[in-house]
């Protein structure tokens, strides 16, 4: 391999590690930017999110949830369609350690890609969803609750 040929795979590299490491706020709001467009309603839903857990108000956090949300419970796939469904199992799905990453998430440490954003070690990802069938606009909501990958099946 030519020494050209090196130096842009280790420019290209470095581009695709970035995201990795902790940023500062100017650094996700330009990453956020180029992936949705905007990053105000991103930083907001962290904000809205963290607020939710801290006051243990299930029903906020389960208004944040874009439905239907296909996750793992005991090892088994389900689905819940409605709040109310995720309401049943808001232990399971966000039990103290998860809850604790939330809490601890900083805005500069977010890690996003084209399919959302990530908090922690993917314990929860958020991404905007089509707010109507036109998708004409977009709703910041949380697309995924992971599990510990032991608990997966």
């Amino acid at each position: 391999m030519t020494a050209n040929r090196w130096s842009s795979l280790l420019a290209v590299l470095m581009l695709v590690s970035a995201p990795l490491a902790a940023q500062d706020p100017g650094s996700i709001d330009a990453r956020l930017d180029i992936l949705f467009g905007e990053h105000d309603s991103y930083r907001r839903f962290l904000t809205d999110l963290q607020q939710a857990v801290a006051k243990d108000a299930r029903s906020e956090v389960a208004a944040m949830v874009a439905y239907p949300l296909t996750t793992h419970i005991a090892g088994k796939k389900i689905i819940l369609q409605t709040p109310a469904e995720f309401l049943q199992h808001y232990d399971q799905l966000l039990p103290a350690k998860a809850l604790a990453v939330i809490r601890a998430q900083t805005y500069p440490a977010l890690f996003a890609n084209a399919q959302g954003v990530m908090i922690g070690a993917g314990e929860v990802w958020f991404s905007g969803v089509c707010a109507d069938s036109t998708c004409g606009s977009r709703t910041v909501r949380i697309t995924a609750i992971n599990p510990p990958a032991k608990e997966r099946s």
